[in-house]
């Protein structure tokens, strides 16, 4: 089952820049703005709540299509490259075993606990 969603989110990664290149970018704009969500980790610098929430809202797909389509809705090329490259870093990181976070601790996400052997 692991690999399964390993190679669905692989198809969206895949999805992504495909997506990415029907924009009016430069080829290397995807690959310089795919880390850029993992900003979201800062929060982890006041306390593992406060860096749970704010990572997770930088990586929940639902926040993505809203992205996304704010920038279909308003043709705004942007806005809409901000959402294909937040699809892009979500399934990047699912693909890597990184999966939403619980407030305990940065290593306890919803795929399992990361660097977990029987996770891999």
């Amino acid at each position: 089952m692991r690999n399964l969603l390993k190679l669905e989110e692989a198809a969206i990664f895949l999805l992504s820049i495909y997506l990415f290149s029907t924009l009016d970018f430069a080829w290397w704009w995807f690959p310089a703005l795919l880390l850029l969500p993992d900003i979201g980790m800062i929060g982890y610098l006041f306390n593992p709540k406060i860096g749970a929430y704010i990572y997770n809202l930088f990586h929940h797909r639902l926040v993505a299509v809203f992205v996304a389509l704010y920038g279909l809705t308003f043709e705004n090329e942007y806005w809409i490259l901000a959402g294909i490259i937040l699809f892009a870093h979500i399934s990047f990181d699912r693909i890597m075993g990184y999966g939403l976070k619980f407030s305990d601790n940065f290593n306890h996400t919803h795929l399992g606990e990361i660097g977990n052997i029987k996770n891999s």
